[in-house]
């Protein structure tokens, strides 16, 4: 007995298949092996086909099916992650109006912010747990605004998973955790965000029926069985944006748990029992995947665009040829705590919500010709890195998040020792990385409502550890660094003015900052833990 997992990304389609008796998984496959493309018909667009995902599933079902060899029959449920914050608009016959505005998209920016100001700042903090930013309605709302013709035809508005569960079933339906993350969900009220409609002059009914996370959300037609492989009937039983799943995928279900991970972008991701957000608007909270009304899960995500960017750039302008990451890790490992005084701010990959949207830039400072070596590089970026994470993660206890434990996958920065332990030692946590994708946990997380697992936590509860990092017994030496990169920080920021957007705090959607929208993928997105 199987369970199947699909991740939808912007990049590539992921599939993996689970032995629900072990949990364990045993294939993981993508499609198609290069980028998907991601169209830009101006600066700051970015659009997809969501044909092209359904393409590229079919294709990774097919892969997964017959390198496994296993008998279709014997999967029991499905489940999908997708790209957040996307926009996919179809008729009454199913058929998709134009291509999808997704995540990285900024267009919207300015429609955010006018009804964030319209709409007043506390309402939207208080109802909507967020400014209505760059998200799924205000890109509707460019919609409406510039291509009315299109607009007119509209049936029904999905996010890219609600798609991909329509070309599955037949049938349209949402969630409230993606509704949330478009903000048009109403916290305060357990309901649509009306205000919101009410505002862009958006008609209630071109929302789907809503349907629980974890539930049978319809079952594969013959037709979808006939382009995927699969058995008709099958159920799609869960579905979540990437964000969410990849908390979910780490076991970070319960209030005080944390999720991380560190691509080109970096992400924290904790769990509060209370319809917590932040006044400054330097952080996203959307209703995770547990969620109800008796018993809240707040998904409180804070990202940072200058992450693992910065370290890909070290490697290629400093490093010596073909010097591996892990080589540059063992390297940065010989070099003392503080890099010998060596440090470098990261934030040059656009505007840093956590900042209040200030573009302050990549800074390296204090550094001499006698002392320095590339290695010193290597690690004084970690730590830069690091650093950022900290300050950040500030943010999330200031709204009352314990961060005791944090979870990560075994990827990215968080195979470097320094960079995890910086983080551990500062904010004395424990870091446990473990062996898991998005694919595999949505695919276990499908097994839930069939009824193969009673609960999340039992569904997650086989997740391999591969090791853990401790706070480091000099933490001392570990704080006097980040004092002085603080100092660093404050020095640069104050120097600088914010972006006239700024004065409505939300400009852009969880993941990456409108400034990092490009006409192209940048090859690695920031949550594929």
């Amino acid at each position: 007995m199987y369970l199947l997992g699909y991740d939808i990304g912007s990049s590539s389609i992921k599939a993996a298949l689970v032995d629900a008796s072990t949990g364990q998984a045993i294939a993981v496959v993508h499609h198609p092996e290069t980028e998907m493309r991601i169209i830009a018909h101006q600066p700051g667009w970015a659009e997809q086909d969501p044909e092209t995902w359904w393409d590229n599933l079919c294709k990774a079902t097919h892969k997964i099916l017959q390198k496994t060899g296993i008998d279709k029959n014997d999967i029991k449920a499905i489940g999908i992650s997708y790209q957040m914050h996307g926009l996919v608009l179809v008729d009454e016959n199913q058929k998709v109006l134009r291509p999808s505005i997704i995540w990285c998209d900024s267009r919207a920016v300015e429609i955010g912010q006018a009804a964030f100001a319209k709409i007043g700042h506390q309402v939207c903090a208080t109802h909507c747990l967020n400014s209505p930013g760059n998200f799924t309605a205000s890109k509707l709302k460019w919609v409406k605004d510039n291509e009315p013709n299109i607009y007119n035809k509209i049936h029904k508005i999905m996010l890219p998973g609600d798609y991909i569960a329509m070309r599955l079933t037949g049938e349209i339906c949402t969630t409230v955790s993606g509704l949330s993350e478009g903000v048009l969900w109403d916290f305060k009220q357990e309901k649509i965000a009306d205000l919101i409609l009410n505002n862009y002059g958006i008609d209630k009914k071109l929302i789907p029926n809503i349907s629980p996370t974890l539930s049978i959300q319809g079952k594969l037609t013959t037709k979808a069985a006939q382009a995927t492989g699969l058995q008709a009937g099958t159920p799609i039983s869960y579905r979540a944006g990437d964000q969410a799943n990849n908390a979910l995928s780490l076991n970070v279900l319960q209030p005080g748990e944390v999720a991380a991970t560190g691509g080109t972008s970096g992400v924290v991701y904790g769990i509060v029992d209370q319809l917590a957000y932040d006044k400054e608007m330097r952080v996203n909270s959307f209703a995770h995947v547990n969620h109800s009304r008796t018993h809240p899960r707040i998904g409180v995500l804070l990202c940072i665009n200058g992450a693992g960017i910065l370290y890909r750039w070290i490697k290629q302008n400093i490093a010596e040829k073909d010097l591996t990451y892990a080589q540059m890790s063992q390297v940065a490992d010989k070099i003392p705590i503080g890099s010998d005084g060596l440090r470098i701010l990261p934030f040059g990959n656009g505007a840093e919500r956590m900042l209040q949207n200030k573009n302050p830039g990549t800074q390296i400072n204090n550094f001499h010709f006698n002392t320095h070596t590339k290695a010193h590089f290597y690690r004084a970026s970690l730590e830069g890195i690091a650093f950022s994470f900290v300050y950040g993660m500030n943010v999330l206890q200031q709204m009352g998040l314990d961060i005791g434990l944090i979870r990560v996958g075994n990827d990215n920065l968080f195979q470097s020792p320094a960079f995890a332990k910086t983080i551990a030692t500062l904010t004395n946590s424990q870091i446990e990385v473990v062996e898991t994708t998005g694919a595999i946990g949505a695919a276990k997380a499908a097994g839930v409502a069939t009824s193969i697992y009673d609960s999340l936590a039992t569904a997650m509860k086989n997740i391999p550890v591969i090791l853990n990092y401790h706070p480091n017994k000099e933490a001392t030496t570990y704080k006097k660094a980040y004092n002085l990169w603080q100092e660093d920080l404050k020095n640069l920021t104050n120097s600088q003015k914010s972006p006239e957007r700024a004065k409505h705090h939300s400009t852009g959607q969880s993941q990456k900052s409108p400034e990092r929208a490009k006409p192209y993928s940048t090859g690695q997105r920031p949550v594929k833990p």
